[in-house]
């Protein structure tokens, strides 16, 4: 039986963060405002046994989890590479977050912990879940002493193979209630085209005058807003998107190496045993997914998403926090 594992890392001022080896999950992620009260702003499970049990292990939220091996949607329920086809798990021809038992059903072990940091580390087999080869794959958590919560995903391969790692945090800076009021704002001027599946269907939408102008900072609910499961394909600026709370006093800013980001906001949590106790209303969160494009394996106009042997994966995400 794999041993369940829970580090906590803290930095010297603010930030104090908990993360179970079960998926490489985090459960929990204090911040210290410039009041010194203290919000919990990421949503996680009361225990780190609550994850492997039901009621959580009957919904498919990926609270907190690291995913893998492709993050987001691959349709068809399969893909190419070098003239082979790999069949993958599917419903209905959409594979997600890496399959029924990705990597945030797996228990990592802890390779290395400091005061601030953690290194999780997994080998995910040839053909787990249809894909190819022996990928080891590694992530680091850090607090640094500027307040970053710095997240990063490296992954080396014995055999070319599709990579897309993320991770699966669900913010709200208030630690309760709605996040319809926090501010956001994301540098992006094109999302991804989708079907009634929310597959992408190969085209990039502007986003000028539409619901996905996120360019100047506004309330997540404002008039135009339904929610969000959408992927953000970034511009060149250097901050990628930031989040902030007059409530808390709370901003986050969001850096990455990453060429797009999806942004999910769900409309209610399930009935789980939150740590805060389901003091949570409409729009309780809002999850940032730094990554490549999905279903970029079988969209070949895409960027690049196959790992090649020799080739190292880095997915490096930053989510820095200042008090307003």
């Amino acid at each position: 039986m794999e041993k369940l594992e829970v580090i906590t890392i803290k930095n010297n001022s603010a930030l104090e963060m908990t993360i179970s080896n079960f998926g490489a999950t985090v459960i929990g992620l204090k911040v210290k405002n410039s009041e010194g009260e203290i919000y919990d702003v990421a949503a996680g499970l009361k225990e780190a046994s609550n994850y492997l049990e039901a009621p959580y292990s009957n919904v498919k939220l990926f609270l907190g989890s690291s995913i893998g091996r492709y993050a987001g949607r691959i349709s068809g329920g399969e893909f190419e590479i070098d003239d082979v086809v790999y069949k993958i798990e599917n419903e209905n021809g959409v594979h997600l977050h890496g399959g029924e038992n990705g990597f945030f059903k797996r228990f990592w072990s802890v390779k290395e912990v400091a005061a601030d940091f953690v290194i999780f580390s997994y080998q995910s087999k040839h053909l787990e879940e249809g894909y190819p080869g022996n990928l080891d794959v590694e992530a680091r958590f850090e607090l640094t002493p500027k307040n970053e919560v710095k997240i990063t995903y490296t992954a080396t391969t014995d055999h070319a193979t599709p990579v897309n790692l993320t991770s699966h945090v669900y913010i709200n800076l208030n630690g309760k209630g709605s996040v319809l009021d926090h501010e956001l704002q994301i540098n992006s001027d094109f999302h991804l085209d989708v079907d009634s599946q929310l597959l992408p269907t190969g085209k990039l939408n502007k986003s000028e005058g539409t619901a996905f102008d996120r360019n100047e900072k506004d309330k997540i609910g404002r008039e135009d807003f339904k929610g969000f499961d959408d992927t953000f394909v970034f511009n060149d600026k250097q901050l990628k998107a930031s989040l902030s709370s007059s409530e808390s006093g709370i901003n986050m800013e969001i850096f990455s190496n990453q060429p797009a980001m999806v942004v999910y906001t769900p409309k209610e949590f399930p009935v789980l045993p939150f740590s805060n106790n389901s003091q949570y209303e409409t729009f309780p969160a809002i999850c940032f997914e730094p990554q490549n494009f999905p279903d970029a394996p079988n969209q070949k106009h895409f960027p690049n998403s196959i790992l090649n042997v020799h080739e190292t994966y880095v997915n490096e995400m930053v989510f820095a926090f200042t008090f307003l």
